[in-house]
């Protein structure tokens, strides 16, 4: 695909001065080839990024998988603080004692 006749779709009508064509239909004409040729672009640049990687956003990529584990690693200390704060409940007074007694039968 030569980028001259890419260029030339888009800055002149091929189809003016056709003597089968009314004026209309070479404009119609025109804009369908237009269409093609973006289309045809749009193709080539999808296939271009989808069969090799973008090395720059891999590397962006990367950077925030490795702020993202600092995040959960600190968010996971932050919870474990919190959790180790609170008070140990006196179990024989708690709500749960019935629950979580030990109904275990040993001979």
């Amino acid at each position: 695909m030569s980028t001259a006749l890419s260029d030339s779709i888009f800055e002149t009508n091929p189809y003016v001065g056709h003597p089968n064509l009314s004026e209309l239909e070479a404009e119609v004409l025109w804009q369908y080839a237009k269409l093609s040729q973006n289309v045809k672009e749009l193709i080539a640049e999808t296939r271009r990024v989808s069969e090799a990687p973008d090395e720059k956003l891999l590397k962006q990529l990367r950077a925030l998988e490795v702020k993202m584990g600092l995040v959960l690693t600190l968010f996971k200390a932050s919870v474990w603080a919190v959790i180790n704060e609170q008070p140990l409940a006196d179990t024989s007074s708690s709500a749960y004692a019935d629950i979580t007694a030990d109904d275990t039968v040993r001979h």
